[in-house]
């Protein structure tokens, strides 16, 4: 039962403070003692007071009064506390910037000046005694002023008039303290800056700090629209998509400072800093903005302003531990609810625990403790939980100093390294810093590489390859533009090194894209890098993750980076042997379709602005090969086929109508070009549509009654044989349900098994002749490999019309169960697509790959070593064509 009384008397007790506002609002501590709280909270407001000023310090003191009742009674949890406070912040400085306009333009709206609170204003977290700390911006287009002020002259009366009505002590007192030094250049800047200046200094040059600050930035009073129309444009400068290691060395640094600057109250007693100290406020605050720095610029629903709500947010994503949210969370409430009671006693901007013993007892008493003994008792355990987390995440991300170079010449350091040729590799080795790569020419550059030197060399002599991993490192570092990002995460954890070093050894496709794209081992430092993507409809949420104002061509160029991240991070993967090839291979294809989804239907919403849509029509997609079947690899094209449904002779609906037919082609060649064109993000897919009904020579889209019409009237064997891989990927359910009845009709249909045969063994004759093998390990078309397979299952399930499921592994044993194949068929099928999904990324001619890669391709095919790899696949391709004997009644031509 909530004891207002036991509150009322705690104030008065020991909160000179309030004990003096119970005296001045009397009828706010009956209301209070009376258990009335929505009455007192809304008899602080309007006083009827016409001085926007003294109205406004009168409703501060009402307010603080009852939510400090309400809070010392247990009726206001923090975030209520806080969240009133800073409500009231939000309508104060509202007030305080209508009032200045006013005063030199009466009756003007409040237009064309905002006030963008940071801190603990911007994440609506403001104590009792918070000061305020906004950038106060204006644009002169719309700033109502008179016809002769300048707009800047004008722009700096009013911040000035709202730092006085605001923050000067009267009789009434103040309404908030107000800081301004937060705002772009402070020592020589005016107090109001135009919103072009601020955009101009954020994007050239803005401070480290200053991104950790506007974190917690908000749209808060005055003109709000523009305000948020600022922070819109400023985005990319505090959301990053590349990690900025320089950033979050800065909060190290920035620790260490606070720590030695405050030195007197990093220890839990008397004088301990609630805010500075070692454990405190601070540290917990900076442990949520270093991750959300991190994380942030690729994961927006990390992007929040409150500190719990981001600690949740960060464990909810698998970046830090549940336990430590929690811990960090209810030790970060407590230590604000303390900072309150500190400054409940006389209004004072206090964080430091009273030095005398009764002044700290006092405190404790207002909180309800029994005295200063058990406060402090309470604060040493909450410090050390804080300042252990916060220690090792400095110690994780912080710079480490120059790794130590010995005073020996490089050729000795490399020579105890075990590299051949020492004094030739040293020369080439010195030659990187000596102008020869771009990356490397700057001062910063060189410094961030000297910090890594000693550990790329061991990692380096430790590759299974090293003259391959050396090349493909300096094709890395020539290629890239700056290379001082790479540098410091290398630095930031070393454990990537032993990981970047068996990417360059073994899989140079992966190799190539970080050439392009350094930033992709960003993807690798989350706690999920090694985990496999969900479903198909998760995967498609994180791809069509928007921000507030992005287009069309930014969806394609998000889409773009955030696919080259997961089928790289997929390919680490491989390379690390985290998962099963088949699984990568599922993955991979979950992330294709997934693609299809978002883009497909971001080009539909497109489309349709300027030609609407069909009445009763939809847009299908069909997937069909390796895409169909749900089994990609890293060199996979995407085998598609464009129908749609309803009447091909209906009309689009917009400004610019269309034709059914024309519309669904040209939709589908905008669909192709969103999936395959390359932008400045890079490319994504291969598109081939050549599978359509009549081929290259009929259209691209078709209606499902045309596509149906031509299966059972016009197709070949060889369309019927890609049908048995082929899956509705895109379209609404009732669409889907009516092409897979399709599918299921035309597959199912009476065959001659003899004409089949034939048809089946020209095929694969005339296949053997115009495309063979590329090399030993291409199991795809050499024979006895996959093509063969998936002909002997595609012959016996036309023939046969059963186990039509396109993944061929299902379809395989389903086979096997009817006694068609011999089961052992399965396990040579899933052994060679093993080795495919492998050899796509180590050996992509298919040849065999390098010595030192061996052992990975292997090891990923479930085989002890290289030997019994060879004889696996040996044993595989002789089960296959031991089934192409038994099914077709001739051996298989070699």
């Amino acid at each position: 039962m909530t004891d207002w009384t036991d509150a009322l008397h705690r104030a008065r007790a020991h909160a000179p403070f309030l004990a003096r506002a119970l005296d001045r609002r009397a009828d706010l501590g009956e209301l209070l003692g009376a258990g009335r709280l929505d009455e007192a909270l809304a008899r602080t407001a309007g006083d009827g007071s016409d001085d926007v000023g003294v109205a406004l310090r009168r409703e501060r003191l009402g307010l603080s009064l009852v939510v400090a009742i309400a809070d010392l009674a247990g009726v206001f949890d923090l975030g209520q506390v806080v969240g009133t406070l800073s409500d009231f912040a939000d309508r104060a400085l509202s007030a305080a910037i209508a009032a200045a306009i006013r005063r030199r333009v009466p009756d003007a709206e409040s237009i064309g000046f905002s006030g963008i609170a940071l801190g603990k204003h911007g994440a609506q977290e403001l104590n009792y005694s918070s000061d305020i700390d906004p950038i106060l911006l204006f644009d002169p287009e719309v700033l109502p002023r008179k016809e002769r002020d300048d707009p800047a002259e004008a722009a700096q009366m009013v911040a000035r008039r709202v730092v006085e009505l605001l923050s000067t002590m009267t009789a009434e007192g103040y309404v908030f303290r107000v800081d301004l030094r937060l705002r772009p250049q402070a020592e020589v800047t005016p107090l109001a800056l135009s919103f072009a200046a601020a955009i101009t200094h954020y994007e050239s040059s803005a401070l480290a700090w200053e991104r950790a600050a506007f974190i917690r930035a908000r749209a808060a009073s005055g003109d709000i629209a523009r305000g948020q129309a600022f922070l819109d444009t400023i985005r990319p400068f505090v959301w990053r998509r590349s990690l900025d290691f320089g950033a979050i060395a800065e909060i190290g640094r920035l620790t260490t400072r606070i720590r030695d600057h405050y030195a007197g109250g990093q220890a839990v007693g008397p004088g301990y800093d609630l805010k500075r100290g070692r454990g405190g406020i601070r540290e917990v605050e900076f442990f949520a903005q270093t991750h959300q720095l991190i994380h942030g610029g690729r994961n927006p629903a990390l992007r929040l302003r409150g500190t719990r709500a981001s600690l949740d947010a960060l464990a909810d994503a698998g970046i830090i531990a549940a336990h430590d949210a929690r811990i960090l969370g209810e030790s970060y409430d407590r230590l604000r609810t303390l900072e309150h009671r500190l400054q409940m006693v006389g209004d004072q901007q206090t964080h430091s625990l009273p030095t005398d013993p009764q002044a700290l007892d006092n405190v404790a008493r207002l909180d309800g403790l029994s005295d200063g003994a058990a406060l402090v008792a309470e604060l040493a355990t909450i410090s050390e939980q804080v300042g252990s987390r916060f220690d090792a995440l400095i110690a994780a991300w912080a710079p480490r100093g120059a790794i130590a170079v010995t005073d020996q010449p490089l050729a000795r350091d490399l020579d105890a390294l075990g590299f051949a040729e020492p004094e030739a590799l040293a020369g080439r080795i010195e030659s990187w810093g000596n102008g020869k790569f771009r990356a490397l020419r700057s001062e910063a550059a060189r410094e961030a590489f000297a910090r890594i030197r000693g550990p790329l060399l061991r990692a380096l002599a430790a590759a299974p390859d090293q003259t391959r991993a050396l090349l493909r490192w300096e094709q890395l570092i020539e290629r890239l533009p700056s290379a001082i990002n790479v540098f410091r995460l290398l630095e930031a954890r070393p454990a990537l090194f032993d990981v970047v070093m068996r990417v360059l050894a073994h899989a140079p496709t992966l190799a190539d894209h970080l050439a392009r794209r350094a930033d992709l081992l960003d993807a690798l430092i989350d706690m999920t890098a090694f985990d496999l993507p969900g479903d198909v409809a998760t995967i498609a949420a994180r791809l069509a993750r928007s921000e507030k104002g992005d287009d069309y061509q930014c969806l394609l160029d998000a889409v773009r980076r955030r696919v080259g991240e997961m089928r790289f991070a997929l390919g680490v993967q491989l390379i690390e042997q985290a998962h099963d090839p088949l699984a990568i291979a599922a993955a991979l294809s979950r992330v294709a379709e997934a693609t299809i989804a978002v883009l497909a239907a971001a080009t539909e919403a497109e489309f349709a602005l300027v030609h609407g849509r069909v009445p009763d029509s939809r847009l299908v997609i069909l997937g069909l090969g390796r895409l169909g079947g749900g089994a990609l690899t890293h060199a996979s094209d995407l085998d598609l086929v464009f129908l749609f449904s309803g009447d091909f002779a209906q009309e689009s609906d917009g400004a610019r109508p269309l034709g059914g037919t024309l519309y669904y082609t040209r939709l589908s060649q905008r669909v192709v070009v969103a999936l395959s064109a390359p932008t400045a993000a890079g490319a994504l897919y291969e598109v081939d549509t050549r599978l359509r009904p009549s081929g290259t020579q009929g259209p691209i889209a078709v209606s499902l009654d045309s596509f149906a019409r031509y299966q059972r009237e016009e197709a070949w064997t060889w369309e019927h044989m890609a049908l048995c891989r082929a899956r509705a990927i895109h379209g609404s359910a009732q669409d889907r349900a009516a092409l897979a009845a399709i599918i299921d009709d035309v597959l199912t249909m009476p065959r001659d098994a003899q004409i089949l045969r034939a048809d089946v063994l020209k095929m694969r004759g005339d296949m053997a002749r115009h495309k063979p093998p590329k090399g030993p390990l291409d199991v795809k078309l050499a024979r006895g490999g996959l093509v063969d397979a998936e002909f002997i299952v595609h012959y016996l399930q036309l023939r046969e019309r059963t186990a039509f499921d396109p993944d061929l592994g299902l379809a395989i044993s389903e086979l096997a169960e009817a006694g068609f194949v011999p089961h052992a068929m399965r396990d040579s099928h899933d052994l060679l697509t093993r080795l495919l999904v492998v050899v796509r990324l180590v050996a992509p001619d298919g040849a065999f790959p390098p010595e030192a890669s061996r052992g990975i391709v292997a090891q990923a095919c479930g085989k002890a070593d290289w030997d019994s790899m060879i004889a696996a696949i040996a044993a595989a391709k002789t089960t296959i064509a031991a089934a192409w004997q038994t099914t077709f009644g001739e051996p298989l031509e070699t």
